[in-house]
C-alpha cells in the first residue's frame, strides 16, 4: 500500500520475529531470561517466535557479567541453574557440566515439571514484571537492537526498584 508520497510502506515484521506456532502463526518474538535466586535480571536476550528454547541457552549463560562478591574473587558463572524440559537436551548437560555449572534440568518424559515449580515462580513472577511494561508487551519496534535495548531498559528499572527496596 503506498502513501500520497510514494513511498512504500516497509515490512511490519523485525529482524528475530518468527511464526510463533502457537498463536496460529502469527509473527512474534520471545525474550530469554536468567535471573538470580530472588529474581533480579542477570542475562537478557530475544529470538524469534519460530526459534527452540534451547538454541538460546548458551548465548545468555555467556552474556552473564561477573558478580561480585564479599570475598575472594568476582564470580563468572552461576553455581547452579535450574531449568524446564525444553533444556533437556545432552549437548546442553555436557556444555554446563564443562563450564563447572551445576544443572537441575527436568527430564521429558520421566519427571514432571511440578517439581521445578519452587524455583520455576521466580522466572514467571520476573517475566510478568517485564511484561508490566507497555513497550516490551507488543513489539512495536522494528529493529531487533531497539526492542532488546528497551527489554535491557527495563530489567534495569527492574533491579533499581528491587535494589531501592
Amino acid at each position: 500500500m503506498r502513501d500520497r508520497l510514494r513511498e512504500h510502506a516497509g515490512p511490519e515484521k523485525g529482524e528475530p520475529t518468527g511464526p510463533n506456532p502457537v498463536d496460529r502463526g502469527k509473527y512474534g518474538s520471545k525474550i530469554h531470561l536468567i535471573t538470580e535466586r530472588t529474581g533480579l535480571p542477570l542475562s537478557v536476550g530475544i529470538s524469534g517466535a519460530n526459534l527452540h528454547d534451547s538454541q538460546a541457552l548458551e548465548p545468555l549463560v555467556r552474556g552473564i557479567p561477573p558478580i561480585r562478591s564479599r570475598r575472594g574473587p568476582r564470580r563468572r558463572r552461576p553455581a547452579k541453574l535450574h531449568a524446564d524440559k525444553g533444556y533437556d537436551y545432552n549437548h546442553l548437560r555436557r556444555w554446563l557440566r564443562t563450564r563447572g555449572i551445576r544443572h537441575r534440568i527436568a527430564r521429558k518424559g520421566i519427571e514432571s515439571s511440578e517439581r521445578l515449580g519452587r524455583h520455576r515462580w521466580t522466572i514467571e513472577r520476573t517475566m510478568a514484571w517485564l511484561a508490566g511494561y507497555r513497550r516490551l508487551h507488543r513489539r512495536y519496534e522494528r529493529k531487533a537492537s531497539h526492542f532488546l535495548a528497551f527489554t535491557s531498559i527495563a530489567c534495569t528499572l527492574i533491579c533499581y526498584h528491587r535494589l531501592t527496596k
